[in-house]
């Protein structure tokens, strides 16, 4: 759990999120057990207020560039204002299912 918690630790101090979920989605792709890989990235911060999507992601993967570098394979973002959260009701949507590096589905 050490990525996951310097993701959430750096996240943290950089956007004083409303709210923060780092969830670990490793577990839903073919990497061993205990791997550190995939995440998942639920962030609500007045600092995306007049960001687009793109740059608001663009600020995510520049504060965790070191993470994306040493290991992070994929990265699934939901970037919110503190208002478009209150408005969403506080709904997250699921990360999109692994398309390639199933054992058990390698012809699909």
């Amino acid at each position: 759990m050490i990525i996951q918690k310097q993701i959430t630790q750096t996240l943290s101090e950089a956007l004083e999120p409303a709210h923060l979920d780092v969830i670990n989605e490793s577990g839903m792709h073919n990497v061993p057990k205990g791997s550190e890989t995939h995440f998942k990235v639920v962030a609500v911060s007045e600092q995306f207020g007049g960001k687009t999507l793109v740059n608001r992601h663009r600020m995510i993967n520049e504060l965790l560039a070191d993470q994306l570098a040493g290991g992070v394979h994929a990265l699934s973002l939901q970037t919110m204002t503190p208002d478009e959260w209150q408005t969403s009701g506080g709904t997250t949507f699921d990360s999109p299912l692994c398309r390639g590096g199933s054992k058990h589905n390698r012809n699909s």
